[in-house]
């Protein structure tokens, strides 16, 4: 009986560190965010009421000087409350009263952080991988490779894929998946000298959707990790992955992505866990350090897009006033704000129901 409660314990233990991983993560996610508003509220000396971690029911309060440090129950979300931010206040070091400037770093810095975490994870992906590092490069080509007869040759750097910059290795497959009919056009380097080798036809499969899988039929130059190779190339691909980010945004506002393929937090928190629980498995961390690294620059880089409710468009309200001079009234932007609010939680709710039907379907 002790064996079966042991084997049921081990059992539902390693369904739960998964998910634990995923809200920790989110977690360090959210307090970096909150850390960079906090820092830089605090150097330019503006009143800071809390700092918060988490929502709901605070489960630890200290009060330190002016600012009170506050961890709350459920682990989403947090928040830096600061004098003035949201309403009139005569205190000179509110935060309506300081400078439009200082107040534009106070605001980015949250999303900047996030972008930097991003950096940083793919450093330690890079850094401990054991692997070769790749790079845009052709090494040589498989066996009986189509793209051998039409114009690409090896060691050929591939610079454009379809007209835009490739940056690292990332940017080869995903600028090649979002081709429609597997014909491609490539700038690459060759001699010192860029060279365009237009209407490269790869090999395709045809998928049940309707859809076509490119033949990756060439094989990249990896280089050794060092300090130099994995600083530079952490932040390469860390703008791959932000161009992922804002390539995949467009397809979403152009159709060619439904709000069913979108995941919100309970869905990225299922796939955290499942890749967490594969890589231990594996003990191959590059996948979970990948999504990590995703996710971080994905979260910094929708915070910086100019929509109502999100620092974005807060920043876009403070780059009208340093134009103009003037602030736009608070209660106009008060109420543009709100009404942000309310679609992106009603988003937020749509989003949430579908990861749920998915996670019951799966």
């Amino acid at each position: 009986m002790k064996a079966i409660s042991l084997l049921t314990v081990a059992a539902v233990w390693g369904k739960v560190w998964p998910i634990l991983v995923a809200i920790l993560f989110f977690g360090l996610i959210i307090a970096f965010h909150e850390l960079g508003h906090f820092i830089f509220a605090k150097l330019f000396k503006v009143q800071v009421n809390e700092f918060s971690l988490g929502m709901g029911p605070a489960i630890f309060k200290k009060k330190k000087g002016e600012t009170q440090y506050s961890l709350r129950f459920l682990p989403v979300g947090g928040y830096v409350s600061m004098e003035g931010e949201d309403e009139d206040s005569e205190n000179e070091r509110a935060f309506c009263n300081v400078k439009a400037w200082k107040r534009f770093i106070i605001i980015a810095a949250g999303g900047v952080i996030n972008l930097i975490m991003g950096v940083i994870v793919v450093a330690i992906m890079l850094a401990t991988s054991g692997d070769l590092i790749g790079t845009p490069q052709i090494n040589f080509f498989h066996k009986d490779a189509v793209t051998a007869t039409q114009g690409l040759q090896e060691k050929d750097i591939v610079k454009k894929i379809n007209g835009k910059t490739v940056f690292s290795e990332y940017d080869l497959s995903f600028l090649m998946a979002r081709d429609k009919d597997g014909v491609i056009d490539f700038v690459v380097e060759r001699d010192g000298e860029k060279v365009p080798v237009n209407g490269v036809r790869f090999d395709t499969v045809q998928n049940p959707d309707g859809t076509l899988t490119i033949i990756y039929d060439f094989v990249i130059v990896g280089v050794r990790s060092n300090a130099w190779t994995v600083a530079k190339n952490a932040v390469l691909e860390s703008i791959s992955i932000a161009r992922i980010v804002w390539l995949s945004l467009f397809d979403l506002v152009t159709g060619q992505y439904g709000l069913s393929d979108l995941s919100g937090p309970i869905g990225t928190v299922s796939i955290i866990a499942d890749t967490a629980q594969e890589a231990v498995a594996q003990t191959d961390f590059s996948m979970l350090f990948m999504i990590m690294a995703l996710i971080a620059i994905n979260i910094g880089l929708f915070n910086l897009l100019p929509l109502p409710a999100l620092d974005g468009g807060r920043l876009f309200f403070l780059f009208i006033e340093m134009i103009f001079r003037k602030p736009i009234p608070r209660k106009y932007e008060g109420w543009i704000h709100a009404i942000g609010l309310g679609l992106l939680l009603l988003l937020m709710v749509v989003i949430s129901f579908s990861d749920i039907v998915k996670l019951i379907k799966g």
